[in-house]
């Protein structure tokens, strides 16, 4: 018996550009007109999400007198500068500035506890700022501080 060779026939290639393009138009056009939809208010109910984020009061702030830190022989400059604000509820200012001594000694003891080495690191602005605003939280109590901008961070 003689064998007949096999005829393999190569499968045709299936044009995957269009239908990849038709999905990519179709995520568009759906993630568009849902952007849209909650953007113009069709929807119902869609906008209230954002209504409940923002701030029933206007923030005060409360300036913060500006802080000299000595850094020492080690480092390569002389003294640290900080000025800051504290974000607080506009019910709670006259609270937060009696209470302006006890948050100057709490940020003042901080910065004179930390080395040189972690002030002069990237990202010890963002540590500092919020280990200092925790501090000021606990002297004011709960509520009254939002937060603490940085205003000057200077090293002379």
């Amino acid at each position: 018996m003689a064998e007949s060779p096999e005829t393999t026939e190569k499968p045709s290639k299936k044009h995957l550009g269009l239908p990849l393009a038709g999905g990519i138009l179709g995520s568009l056009l759906l993630g568009g007109g849902g952007f849209f939809a909650v953007y113009s208010g069709v929807l119902p109910g869609a906008g209230t999400a954002f209504a409940r984020a923002t701030p029933a009061s206007v923030p005060a702030f409360v300036p913060v007198e500006p802080l000299v830190i000595s850094l020492g022989p080690q480092s390569r400059s002389a003294h640290l500068r900080l000025t800051a604000q504290l974000e607080v509820e506009a019910a709670h200012r006259a609270e937060v500035q009696v209470l302006m001594p006890r948050i100057m000694d709490v940020m003042n003891g901080y910065l004179h506890a930390l080395e040189v080495r972690e002030l002069e690191e990237p990202g010890a602005l963002i540590r500092m700022r919020s280990q200092m605003l925790r501090r000021v939280q606990i002297v004011t109590g709960e509520g009254r501080v939002r937060d603490l901008l940085v205003t000057e961070f200077v090293f002379n």
